[in-house]
């Protein structure tokens, strides 16, 4: 399976990374967040992936959306880049990330290249 969506989220494979974007403006409510990572789920057949994550169609998101992705968004992944569209968030984030100590290596970035770079890096370690 290489293309799989929703009507707001679209996966797909290049080069052995998984890609998402946002076909539209979402919440991000628990009820989308459980079908962003089951759709994920599905794509990944149960092997770990490299998810370039395209952060930028989340309008909110909110406090169970964030548990829950936190509790079950980590499954089959070896790694994740989020792609945000703010220098200040992806300060945030990175510096949550490091507090956190997330089980799966998990960074923000604002470039796309600079994204894959870091994915690939990952996969070489």
């Amino acid at each position: 399976m290489n293309k799989l969506e929703n009507e707001f989220i679209k996966f797909w494979f290049e080069n052995d990374i998984l890609y998402s974007q946002f076909k539209r403006p979402t919440e991000g409510t628990l009820e989308n967040i459980k079908e962003i990572i089951n759709l994920r789920h599905q794509i990944s057949g149960g092997k770990k992936q490299y998810w370039c994550y395209d952060f930028n169609g989340i309008r909110s998101y909110d406090i169970h959306a964030r548990d829950y992705a936190e509790k079950k968004g980590q499954e089959y992944l070896y790694g994740c880049a989020i792609l945000l569209n703010s220098h200040v968030t992806k300060f945030i984030l990175n510096t949550f990330m490091i507090l956190k100590n997330p089980i799966v290596p998990l960074k923000g970035f604002t470039n796309k290249k600079d994204a894959v770079n870091w994915l690939n890096g990952l996969s070489k370690e």
